[in-house]
């Protein structure tokens, strides 16, 4: 992937990671949030989970960052972000914590799409970036996973 044949290859899987980094931070900045402003007794322990995923998904964006400059890129800074997760943005009550849970779930459901379609087109170019890109995209699962488990129980009880 580093050889000038590839440079065009090399340059479009930097942009995926450029865009992956970005979603992490964007979702660091959202927990954050969302691990302070909820309200009430059953919202502790949602707060809790998201929370301990903070540093898990700032080591994910430094991760993507890494490699972008591994692969000659240049890692963006703050002016070229560009918010996307409105489905993640705290809710007017702050009792709503069904709302926080199904945004965590959308967050979560686009990375992976994002980190799958890494995978796909590292696929025999790349496996150095595959193969980090999937052992997050089995974190990113796992999260979902969680969070699914939530809202199930929130259901359950006629609560979402």
């Amino acid at each position: 992937i580093l050889s000038g044949e590839l440079t065009e290859k090399r340059e479009a899987i930097v942009e995926l990671l450029k865009t992956a980094y970005f979603m992490e931070l964007e979702t660091v900045m959202n927990y954050v949030t969302n691990s302070i402003n909820p309200d009430g007794v059953r919202a502790q322990e949602v707060k809790e989970n998201i929370e301990e995923d903070i540093q898990e998904e700032l080591t994910h964006a430094q991760q993507f960052a890494a490699r972008i400059k591994e692969l000659y890129g240049v890692v963006p800074g703050s002016m070229d972000f560009k918010a996307s997760q409105d489905k993640l943005q705290p809710p007017e009550d702050q009792i709503d914590v069904v709302h926080v849970i199904k945004g965590v779930i959308d967050a979560e459901d686009g990375a992976i799409q994002h980190y799958t379609r890494i995978v796909e087109e590292t696929d025999g170019v790349d496996p150095v970036t595959q193969d980090m890109v999937i052992e997050i995209l089995h974190d990113e699962q796992g999260h979902r996973r969680l969070f699914e488990g939530f809202l199930r129980e929130y259901e359950a009880e006629g609560l979402a």
